[in-house]
């Protein structure tokens, strides 16, 4: 029995006349994978994209209220008749997506977002320094560790309250024995209140308060505990139980924080690894990687000319103020200024680039005046101007700046504190820097290796981030990193990633307008790419692919050919209908190209 079918089974178009389309009516059916294809001109993309998505967009937002509207681009309405059974509707085309700095591929698929969740509930710190883990202890945490030790040994409780500083700190420790602490270890030295040494002021001194000294017993263990929080208070979370006879140091911490080196992480939570965020971006450069300097091989010219002949080329050798000042910082360098750049020593020329930092007299032969100033080089002149000048002179400037990765976080972004927080030893840079592909494998392995305990933490976070890297590796991006910049994404790479979002965010009833999405991919991918439209329909979705690859029209529910030639000679429908029933029609290039009438397939 045949099932009755509905007009709201289609989407019903009537004198769609959007540019070279020529009054056409037909319906496509719904929650299917719809092809549309034909010659480059036909009228394909004014069918799919300024028609029906403009249509079904304009619809959406005219549904809203008026407050909302106010913030949204509303689509000029279509030249057609009719429209019937439009969803709201979603356009995948080829364009980037996004130009700004701070986008990637994990910050636009929100995969990021997670990842950051993950470290803040599982990752493990580590001391950069020393490369080992860092823990926070309580104070029964740290008692237990201390009744392991030696029994047999005296043990001094010491809390550091200097490490390595210069001054003389009679305040702190005066203020100390007021409190009642009357013994401190003095540059490793046993000093008590009453012959104090005098520091010297321009010295580095450590110096730690003797809070208790005791043998380890459990008739103790009260008194042990009350020296370790006094000393932990003491030292805002430090305690050395430092063995007196064998002279070793048992270090202890109630932060994460590395007794060793003092290095510290405050709070482990997502914001920490936001490079668009202050608490987790490098202040170096923002979170953006780089720095913009001045590039030395964009500022020097011609090697053949010389310092008068204008090898530095921002300095304009027509203007006065700098034929005055090339002249000084030859003089200052102790170089002709008519002696090419190439036949100059590389000692030389360094001096003339980055400066020396020592005084250099100007004499301005314009007005007379003449003062002396720090040389910091072509490029140190350069910053300087940059910071003064208007919009005009920065415009000319930045013809002679480039991008340079930043030397504090190694175009990571991230703070060290952030870096040093890891999961299965790897931190979020080193596998974000992974290609997609990668990412997914450590995943499922990581699942292995975690205890239960960060499993039952980290599950569902998990399963979401494998899934989202799925949908990636399934459209043929497994290639890309994470951390790649979204502006360099070809238009192709683009699509499929938002592509990928669409499929992560389980919206039903949508109709979904993609542009070529199998442009540039290898034919394993494109097999991928099929398979996720046909997934995006599952979910109940309408799809429609303007699309040329003869895969993806075979592998279509409903197929579409518009012609028969370009431009005006386009914007008719030819055919419609499944795969089989246009290569029938012996009207359709599209259907002899598929049935092999035709040989070339390059339609």
């Amino acid at each position: 029995m045949k099932k009755k079918t509905s007009h709201l089974d289609f989407i019903k178009i009537i004198g769609a006349r959007q540019h070279n389309l020529k009054n056409i009516n037909l319906q496509i059916p719904k929650n299917k994978f719809v092809v549309i294809t034909g010659l480059s001109g036909s009228g394909k993309s004014s069918l799919a994209f300024d028609t029906i998505y403009a249509e079904g967009q304009r619809r959406y937002v005219e549904s809203l209220s008026s407050y909302a509207r106010q913030f949204l681009n509303m689509m000029e309405k279509p030249e057609v008749d009719l429209i019937e059974g439009l969803s709201p509707s979603i356009s995948i085309d080829q364009k980037t997506t996004s130009k700004n700095p701070r986008s990637t591929v994990g910050t636009v698929t929100e995969i990021y977002d997670y990842f950051r969740v993950l470290f803040a509930r599982i990752g493990i710190p580590y001391s950069p320094e020393t490369g080992k883990e860092i823990k926070s202890m309580s104070v029964e945490e740290i008692t237990d560790e201390i009744f392991k030790l030696n029994q047999e040994s005296k043990y001094f409780v010491l809390s550091p309250i200097v490490k390595n500083r210069k001054g003389e700190f009679k305040k702190e420790m005066s203020d100390l024995i007021k409190k009642g602490f009357i013994r401190f270890r003095i540059n490793g030295e046993i000093f008590t209140s009453e012959n104090l040494p005098v520091l010297n002021k321009n010295k580095k001194h450590t110096i730690d308060v003797v809070v208790d000294r005791i043998k380890i017993n459990k008739k103790y263990h009260s008194r042990i505990s009350q020296s370790i929080e006094t000393a932990l208070n003491l030292s805002e979370g430090v305690i050395d139980f430092y063995d007196f006879e064998k002279s070793v140091s048992h270090i202890f911490s109630s932060k994460f924080a590395c007794p060793i080196s003092g290095f510290s992480i405050e709070e482990i939570e997502p914001r920490l690894f936001s490079f668009n965020s202050p608490n987790g971006a490098c202040k170096n450069c923002d979170g953006l990687g780089f720095k913009e300097k001045f590039d030395p091989d964009l500022v020097i010219g011609s090697e053949s000319l010389s310092m008068k002949e204008g090898v530095v080329i921002p300095w304009n050798k027509n203007n006065q103020f700098y034929r005055d000042l090339i002249i000084e910082v030859c003089k200052h360098c102790k170089v002709n200024p008519l002696t090419p750049w190439k036949n100059l020593t590389h000692e030389k020329r360094k001096i003339i680039i980055f400066g020396t930092g020592e005084n250099i007299s100007f004499q301005n032969s314009f007005n007379g005046w003449s003062y002396d100033h720090q040389y910091n080089g072509v490029l140190g002149f350069l910053d300087k101007k940059l910071k003064r000048s208007d919009m005009w002179q920065r415009e000319e400037l930045s013809k002679y700046l480039n991008k340079f990765t930043c030397e504090e976080c190694s175009g990571t972004r991230l703070r060290h504190e952030a870096l040093s927080i890891k999961v299965d030893k790897k931190n979020i840079f080193e596998i974000t820097n992974l290609s997609i592909e990668k990412v997914l494998v450590w995943f499922h392995q990581l699942e292995k290796k975690l205890s239960k305990y960060h499993l039952q933490i980290s599950s569902r976070i998990v399963k979401e981030i494998i899934e989202r890297l799925s949908f990636l590796n399934n459209v043929g991006l497994g290639y890309l990193q994470l951390s790649r910049n979204s502006a360099t994404l070809s238009g192709g790479e683009s699509q499929r990633i938002r592509l990928a979002s669409q499929i992560g965010s389980g919206l039903t009833g949508v109709l979904y307008v993609l542009d070529e999405p199998s442009i540039g991919l290898h034919q394993r991918d494109n097999k991928k790419l099929i398979k996720t439209l046909k997934r995006l329909r599952d979910l109940g979705n309408s799809v429609i692919v303007v699309e040329h690859d003869e895969e993806t029209i075979f592998e279509s529910d409903y197929v579409v050919d518009i012609g028969v030639g370009a431009g005006i000679n386009g914007g008719s429908v030819i055919a419609q209908g499944t795969c089989n029933q246009v290569m029938k029609n012996n009207k359709s290039i599209t259907g002899q190209y598929l049935s092999k009438k035709k040989k070339n397939t390059n339609f």
